[in-house]
């Protein structure tokens, strides 16, 4: 026991004297004053998941109608809104797009980007309903390990990163991401006016190899950061690698088995049903039937 309480109060006075080295511009700001109120909406959201899973299973399938369309829709505008408010000001500002330092001052366009960034850390709260609709409208395929991973971590990190690094390096990410998302969403808003829009959202496959994208550029940037000693802090940028790395795997897994596997799984099928059709029971040659485990049927049954 006196281990364990020897324990906490050294994280204790880790994280008291954490909060005495950050940002001191964002410390008043909604859910600035402690990391508390953000762990605990993100542990709500993982157990509403799982509940909410569970509490599904007999149920029918929520209708959200029009909902999800206007839910997309906000989502665009607020990305939109921040991936332009970071390059505006960074431009006004004058940044390095290599290496950044972090402006801990009250110059107007380092406070709008501070801004952009906190906005940038708040939309990751928002975008965890993506999962609570999909949980809904039982689509648990799309509930994955990767999915759920990426919103329950963005959230705290994103507090990390506005808490004490509102500026500098921290830009880069933020922006491509916003941008990633203006797309991703505004996908996801054409899906939810129904199956009549399928044959516009033929790109699907090029917005997940964008993302896969900004994931790797995202790796590069930090590592040349690295490389080059920028003048950020160092626990920062290997973090930022470090993550970029794990979700980087696991879309790639997701790309290999939705696109790639897929396309064979379908190649094969396709190959194994045309011989099906060419064939009949006992290698005899049928044009008008097919043939179900060795017996006949014909086509006006099926």
């Amino acid at each position: 026991m006196d281990i364990i309480k020897d324990k906490y109060y050294e994280v204790s006075e880790f994280y008291d004297w954490a909060l005495s080295i950050s940002d001191p511009r964002v410390k008043d700001w909604f859910l600035m004053q402690s990391i508390v109120p953000t762990l605990v909406t993100t542990i709500a959201y993982i157990i509403i998941v799982l509940a909410g899973m569970k509490f599904m299973e007999k149920r029918e399938p929520v209708k959200l109608g029009n909902f999800l369309f206007y839910y997309n829709i906000a989502l665009v505008i607020l990305n939109l809104h921040i991936f332009t408010q970071v390059i505006y000001y960074t431009t006004k500002a004058g940044y390095n797009y290599s290496c950044q330092t972090v402006v801990y001052n009250d110059d107007v366009n380092e406070l709008q980007i501070a801004k952009a960034l906190w906005w940038f850390y708040f939309s990751k709260c928002l975008e965890m309903l993506d999962t609570i609709f999909f949980v809904l409208r039982k689509k648990n395929n799309q509930v994955s390990f990767l999915h759920v991973y990426h919103h329950a971590s963005m959230f705290p990190l994103w507090w990390i990163g506005v808490k004490w690094v509102a500026g500098g390096q921290s830009f880069f990410g933020a922006m491509i991401n916003s941008f990633i998302h203006v797309v991703m969403y505004g996908y996801y808003g054409l899906s939810a006016l129904g199956p009549h829009m399928q044959k516009y959202l033929w790109w699907k496959r090029y917005l997940t190899m964008m993302q896969l994208i900004q994931f790797v550029v995202g790796i590069a940037h930090a590592a040349q950061s690295l490389v080059r000693q920028c003048e950020f802090p160092m626990w920062m940028q290997w973090a930022l690698v470090f993550y970029a790395f794990t979700i980087l795997c696991l879309f790639l897994n997701f790309y290999f088995h939705a696109y790639i596997k897929s396309v064979r799984r379908k190649a094969a099928k396709k190959e194994s049903n045309g011989t099906v059709k060419s064939s009949g029971a006992n290698g005899h040659i049928s044009k008008d039937k097919s043939t179900t485990n060795g017996h006949v049927e014909t086509k006006k049954h099926k």
